[in-house]
């Protein structure tokens, strides 16, 4: 019997996460060198890891020794920059492993996760994976999510409600009313503050007040350290205990455990960055307001989402790509006709704003 005979008929069909393409893969085919090409597709930190970084990892000769599996000393250093208690945390290899775990740990095939699309694709990718049923609760117009209706879709075998706080891809909060709202489901709620530097809202002031609440941050947008994929989650204590032994032992690597630590003594160094690039993120959005046919969204994030219906959206992007410019595009729902702009630096923003209005100005609207 052949090995494809033995996959899972219902991974068979299986759809990949669409990720955002490197720019180590098109230098060749832009004619440009990495340093040229204009990165705005994957909501990273513009101006990278703090110098305090690259020095300490310049100087870490550990590399043939694993790494501590409990992550301690990474687990007090995360406890002292939010607060709460390090029995609590857990650290993974970017927060969609921790996703991916919690859902291994909550949900047998056939049990049911809440997602709120267009969200971050995750949740759902790692719910097909797991053989779970997916509860879609669309979005409006303005992509607040319904409460009532939430609440209304829940089913004995429901588990799980993931929500992106500021969301992925569109940038906006739910209220702090409206999480607690979801937490009165009894159902356990998973609020993604990815973006929590750039929004300021957040609810981990309620670790312990409610024991179906979940939070997971990202050292990858705010800190620089996207390619050393680090991310953690603040759990109910006895839910923290399960994850530690469901865990990859040596999921986080030793040189991320090494630069985590020295981002967090850069905390003011980096703060400032998130200033600076929320002061950009305005002037970028008032930029791209002033251009015909393009709508953008107010964000609380480190990106801004477009609509883009009156022009081509996918032409836009290639047109862009052409000129060493990524940006990024979702075929989904409700985005099919927007584009995704990560903030960048302030030179980058306006090479981005002037090739977008040249672009239109050789393309003729819809």
């Amino acid at each position: 019997m052949e090995l494809n005979d033995k996959i899972r008929p219902d991974l068979k069909d299986f759809p990949p996460y669409s990720a955002h393409t490197s720019p180590d893969t098109l230098k060749e085919q832009f004619g440009l060198s990495v340093e040229e090409i204009i990165k705005l597709d994957a909501n990273e930190n513009p101006y990278g890891c703090p110098p305090r970084v690259v020095q300490a990892l310049s100087k870490f000769k550990s590399y043939g020794v694993y790494p501590d599996a409990s992550q301690l000393e990474l687990r007090r250093r995360i406890s002292d920059y939010i607060g709460v208690d390090p029995e609590r945390i857990v650290i993974g290899a970017g927060s969609d492993q921790l996703i991916d775990l919690i859902i291994r740990l909550m949900i047998k095939p056939g049990d049911g996760i809440i997602n709120l699309p267009p969200t971050f694709g995750m949740y759902s990718f790692y719910a097909r994976l797991a053989g779970a049923k997916i509860i879609e609760i669309k979005r409006d117009a303005n992509f607040q999510v319904n409460n009532a209706e939430i609440e209304a879709s829940i089913e004995p075998e429901t588990r799980l409600i993931f929500v992106a706080n500021p969301n992925n891809p569109t940038g906006n909060l739910i209220s702090k009313q409206g999480i607690k709202e979801l937490l009165q489901t009894g159902l356990a709620v998973v609020v993604d503050e990815a973006y929590y530097e750039f929004s300021g809202q957040t609810v981990m002031d309620w670790i312990g007040q409610y024991d179906n609440l979940i939070v997971l941050r990202s050292f990858s947008k705010w800190a620089g350290l996207a390619g050393l994929r680090v991310g953690y989650g603040v759990f109910p204590a006895t839910l923290a205990d399960y994850m530690m032994r469901i865990k990859d032992p040596y999921s986080v690597n030793a040189a991320a455990q090494v630069a985590v630590i020295e981002a967090l003594e850069s905390k003011a160094y980096l703060l400032n960055q998130v200033r600076d690039i929320i002061n950009e993120r305005q002037r970028l959005f008032d930029q791209l307001k002033r251009i015909e046919g393009i709508e953008p969204y107010p964000s609380d994030a480190n990106f801004i989402l477009c609509d883009c219906s009156r022009h081509n959206a996918p032409l836009i992007v290639n047109e862009l790509k052409n000129r060493g410019i990524l940006v990024r595009w979702f075929d989904a729902p409700k985005l099919r006709q927007c584009i995704r702009i990560s903030i960048g630096r302030p030179e980058q923003n306006d090479i981005l704003v002037e090739s977008i209005k040249e672009i239109l100005g050789e393309v003729k609207p819809w």
